[in-house]
């Protein structure tokens, strides 16, 4: 099985014998496992198996089965004559009759056009006999549907790789930048502190310590390391053989604590407009993952 795989997807299987079976199989996003099974009455004992099944192509997404034994077999069909019901009915139709002076008397043409007269019973049948066909089909609109989530999943996988890309770029044209935001903070600080402490007599040594530490402040070296980290992190997700749709969604936010510190630092820098960049990819990325399982 290829991964990424997404969660959308569509399926269908049909297999014919004793009795022909439709399943057919939708799935969109969801973030957990979100099961509804369509199926009849008569077969609710087969649910179980169906779900087990199901979570063998699935961990995550709101999926539709819908389960369609085809046409009723009339063999398999028994008809009773309700005759307590009948009795009823004819005699209702009967004091109408003499109360009203009819010349007819009810007949069994009168009497059919009533519901419930003749009952229909279908014979039950062996689950364990029906689950191998059930099960075939089953597994075809599955496949199917597996199919169809690994090609939209390989679409995903490239895209995000594209804009991954980008947004690594973004960040080493920020790390070229920090000497310079570094150099323009600490120029800045002198300046302020020369106006602010003038007619002050201060260590010069000591003043250069003091500017040189709030001038550390604005070193954003720490966050891009850690978004370095992120985007190998994400890469290395996106080749995993597993489920990764929830730690990249994770991921993707502490992409945003680091460029939201990263903003706060570099506010003042010529290089600032890259964090609302930075931040409009991410929201890009996250777009993307919500439908990768």
């Amino acid at each position: 099985m290829k991964r990424p795989l997404s969660m959308t997807g569509y399926g269908r299987g049909e297999v014919s014998g004793a009795k022909s079976w439709t399943v057919e199989v939708r799935s969109v996003n969801h973030k957990f496992l979100d099961l509804n099974i369509k199926i009849p009455r008569k077969y609710l004992g087969l649910e179980d198996r169906i779900k087990k099944e199901v979570c063998t192509y699935y961990s995550r997404g709101h999926v539709d089965i819908y389960l369609n034994p085809g046409a009723k077999d009339s063999n398999a069909i028994s008809l009773a004559a309700n005759l307590p019901l009948a009795r009823n009915y004819y005699q209702c139709l009967e004091t109408i009759r003499q109360n009203l002076d009819l010349s007819d008397s009810p007949t069994l043409a009168m009497l059919q056009n009533y519901p419930e007269i003749i009952i229909a019973h279908e014979e039950e049948e062996d689950l364990d006999e029906v689950w191998p066909q059930v099960s075939a089909a089953l597994v075809q609109a599955l496949t199917m549907a597996q199919n169809m989530r690994t090609q939209e999943g390989a679409a995903l996988k490239t895209e995000l790789h594209q804009r991954l890309q980008e947004f690594a770029k973004t960040i080493e044209g920020i790390a070229q930048d920090i000497p310079d935001i570094v150099q323009r903070r600490t120029e800045k600080l002198k300046e302020r502190l020369t106006i602010l402490l003038q007619g002050v007599e201060l260590d010069p040594l000591r003043l250069a310590q003091e500017v040189a530490m709030m001038a550390d402040k604005a070193d954003v070296t720490e966050e891009v390391v850690r978004l370095r980290s992120h985007i190998s992190q994400f890469t290395g997700f996106l080749a995993a053989d597993e489920p990764v749709g929830r730690r990249l969604d994770f991921l993707l936010q502490e992409f945003l604590r680091e460029i939201n510190t990263l903003a706060s630092k570099i506010s003042d820098a010529p290089t600032a407009h890259l964090t609302v960049e930075l931040k409009t990819e991410v929201e890009k990325l996250r777009e993307q993952i919500q439908n990768i399982e």
